[in-house]
This record gives structure tokens, C-alpha cells and sequence, in this order.
């Protein structure tokens, strides 16, 4: 069976974990395969809602095994209060697999990574301070520390020496910090070791055996392809590659075994952090967007930015990730306007331009060429079937399917696990 990719294709934050939950029950395994705890994901089922940072979302479904990639950084800490906080509240989570090259986000990483954000001043990238970038830095500077460098203390000790040799040098004469001793964090990642072993595995080996099996394999990305550091809005970028070649990277599996690859679309835009935002809104509407969509970051705690959907960005997507699919979240919070924006096209130095700007320069002062198309006033969220819909409702999804390059699969039309409308079986 080959395996699906299930990604966001805006700037993150469009709803990943309510697509990759319902899908949790009919497959076999959930992959995170990039990204660390800078992550979030909301699923809600039943009268539960559930808040994962590191976790790939399918860790809620009994049926199917959750696996962490090479590609993820894991910060233990989070992790094991992750799967305490599950095991609280009585989810099962003794079949998640965590690979052992994937690397470790060590207390130096967090504080280099809070020292530097802090010293850019107005030219800050709006990291959420967690360690997700320098860790990456040193995986590829070649002194990051793997999972499976917990269980050799002798290599353990190198490499934390190795990584430190430097950063020490720059903490007290760049930043006029204290040194970080050698020997309190190879003592605190060592008591990580014993706890983390049930988990650890090769999950390369275990992936693809498992589509050799006729197993159905789903990749989950974090963020969302605009975040992308090689497709998104660089800088205003995280630090690794939630498009869809990053679920190859990430996890081991070749791209000749992937199927499908399925968008997540926000029915508008947000986005957290700083960062161009040609749909960002600064009046009631976008408070309205706020207030109604709950849109606050699950991981951050900061209120999102947001603004009417953008098509441009959606095509960009579809393109750089090949997706097939489209399932798009939240119609239900534009129940209630008369009108309805969508930039269609961006205007840039007086010129109308429909795709996405090469330009770092031209994007950050590309302004929305809106359509505007009639909204409904009708509650949506019963709706279980696309002919439920409000007429208007249904066009909206029409304009936005056609404008965007690929067909809308599902439509998100509550919070809940079951208030979703499927058009086409991703299956």
C-alpha cells in the first residue's frame, strides 16, 4: 500500500492534527518526520481536546503505531511530559517509536537559541525559542547529539565537548554569559536515557517493511510549506522542511512509495511569528477571525495574525509539495459574513502578478488583489454532506478548489473529530 504525506499549506496552524486524527483509525502508522516541540496540533474528540507539541497526532487513534522520524529534534523533557500527560488521561502510548537518529535539542541549544533571538533585536525571526534552529545548526555542522548517543556515554561526552568547545566561546565573549559545564549536560541527558528505551528503534527498517507489508503509512508534517527554509518566507522560516520532500528525508522512505499528498487549507489565512502577510488583516474582521477561530498557537500562546484566504499561496503549494488533495478546515468560522475577500492575485509595483513573488523584496511589498464572493448566515456545522451546505458556502468552496490547482477532498466544518464532510476518499 503506498504510503500519503498530509501537510500544511499555508504558514502552519491550518488544522493537521483534526486531518491526520481522522485518518488515524485507517491507517497503520503516523510519521512526524520533521520539526520538534515548536509544533502544534489540536485534536479534539469527543468533549476531549488534546494539545500535542512533539507527538505525531495519530498517537490518539488505538489502531495505529505513532513514530518520530530521524528527521525531528526531540527535546526529552517535553516528550516524557507529553506521554505522561497522555498516560493521565488514559491514551495508550506504549507503541510510539522514536528514531535513534533522530537528534536531541540539549539545554545549550534552548539557551543559544533565546541569547540570539534576543540579540537581533527588531530583525528577529519570531522563533518560539525552544532550541528548534540551533539544534538543527549542529546537526548539520556535524556536532549534533542523536537519540542513539544517549546509550555510549564515552561518545556522548565527545560530542557535547565538541558542540560546547564553541559555543562557551560565544556565550561569554559575544553575549556575556556563564559557560555551560560539560559534565551537567551529559548528566542530565544521560537520565533521559533509561526512560526514552522502550521507544527507540530503527525506524527506517520498521517504515519500510511495513509498506512492504501493504501497511498504510501516513507523514505528518509540522508548520506548513510557507515555513518551509528552502520553499518558504526566508528568513521568517523554520528550520527544517515540512513540504512533502521532507517526508522522504525525514523518515527514510523513497519518494517512489508515496501516493498522495494531501494540503491542509485554512478557509482563511493566519500566520504566527514575524514575517511578510499580504492578507493580514489590522480591523474588525480580522478580530472577528481571531475571536471566532480561536486562533491563538497552541505551542506559543501568542495570538495568530490572520486574514482572508489567499489563492496565490495555495497554488505555490500545490505546486512545490505535487499535492493531490486539498482538505480545507474552518469554513464555519466565516459563517456570518455578507461578504467574503479572497486575494486572487497580488499587485506589485503597479503590475498584477498570480504567483508567488521570487523576490524576497517583491513579496514583502506585494499588496491583495481581492474577489469578493457572497457568504451565509446558515450554521454549518451539521452539515455531512456537501449538498448540507449553504448554496453560497458550496461556491465558496468551488472558487477556492478552482483557484487553487487541486481537488477539495474534505471540509473541516467544526472542531470536532466527526464534524467533517469527506468528498473523495484519501484512502
Amino acid at each position: 500500500m503506498p504510503a500519503l504525506v498530509l501537510l500544511g499549506a499555508q504558514w502552519g496552524d491550518e488544522g493537521k492534527g483534526k486531518a491526520t486524527d481522522l485518518l488515524g483509525g485507517s491507517v497503520d502508522y503516523v510519521v512526524r518526520y520533521q520539526g520538534g516541540n515548536n509544533a502544534g496540533h489540536t485534536v479534539v474528540v469527543g468533549d476531549q481536546k488534546y494539545a500535542l507539541h512533539l507527538l505525531p497526532s495519530g498517537i490518539l487513534s488505538p489502531t495505529c503505531v505513532p513514530v518520530i522520524g530521524n528527521g525531528v529534534v526531540v527535546d526529552p523533557s517535553v516528550l516524557l511530559s507529553e506521554l505522561s500527560g497522555l498516560n493521565e488521561r488514559g491514551v495508550d502510548t506504549s507503541k510510539l517509536l522514536i528514531s535513534g537518529n533522530a537528534h536531541i535539542i540539549t539545554p545549550y541549544n534552548v539557551t543559544v537559541d533565546k541569547v540570539t533571538e534576543r540579540f537581533l533585536g527588531k530583525r528577529k525571526i519570531g522563533t518560539t525559542g525552544r532550541g528548534i534552529g540551533p539544534t538543527y545548526a549542529d546537526k548539520i555542522n556535524r556536532v549534533g547529539i542523536r537519540v542513539q548517543d544517549l546509550y555510549d556515554e564515552s561518545i556522548l561526552t565527545q560530542k557535547v565537548e565538541a558542540a560546547l568547545d564553541a559555543k562557551n566561546q560565544m556565550l561569554t565573549k559575544l553575549y556575556n554569559r556563564r559557560a555551560i559545564a560539560i559534565e551537567q549536560v551529559v548528566e542530565e541527558l544521560l537520565g533521559y536515557a533509561e526512560k526514552l528505551a522502550p521507544y527507540v528503534a530503527d525506524t527506517v527498517l520498521v517504515l519500510n517493511q511495513a509498506l512492504e507489508e501493504d501497511k498504510v503509512v501516513l507523514f505528518e508534517g509540522g508548520q506548513g510549506t510557507l515555513l518551509d527554509i528552502d520553499h518558504g518566507t526566508y528568513p521568517f522560516v523554520t528550520s527544517s522542511n515540512p513540504t512533502a520532500g521532507g517526508a522522504c528525508t525525514g523518515s527514510g522512505v523513497g519518494p517512489t512509495k508515496i501516493s498522495r499528498v494531501i494540503g491542509i487549507l485554512k478557509a482563511y489565512t493566519t500566520r504566527v511569528g514575524a514575517g511578510p502577510f499580504p492578507t493580514e488583516l489590522f480591523d474588525e474582521d480580522g478580530d472577528a477571525l481571531r475571536r471566532i477561530g480561536g486562533e491563538r498557537g497552541v505551542t506559543t500562546g501568542r495570538d495568530r495574525r490572520c486574514g482572508w484566504f489567499d489563492a496565490v499561496i495555495a497554488r505555490y503549494a500545490t505546486r512545490v509539495n505535487g499535492l493531490t488533495d486539498f482538505f480545507l478546515t474552518k469554513l464555519d468560522v466565516l459563517t456570518g459574513w455578507e461578504q467574503i475577500p479572497v486575494c486572487v492575485a497580488y499587485e506589485i509595483d503597479g503590475k498584477r502578478v498570480e504567483e508567488l513573488p521570487y523576490s524576497q523584496s517583491d513579496f514583502h511589498h506585494a499588496k491583495p488583489v481581492y474577489e469578493t464572493l457572497p457568504g451565509w448566515s446558515e450554521d454549518i456545522t451539521k452539515a455531512k454532506s456537501f449538498s448540507d451546505l449553504p448554496k453560497n458556502a458550496q461556491n465558496y468552496v468551488k472558487a477556492l478548489e478552482e483557484m487553487s490547482g487541486a481537488p477539495i477532498s474534505a471540509i473541516g466544518v467544526g472542531p470536532g473529530r466527526d464534524e467533517t464532510i469527506e468528498i473523495n476518499s484519501f484512502l
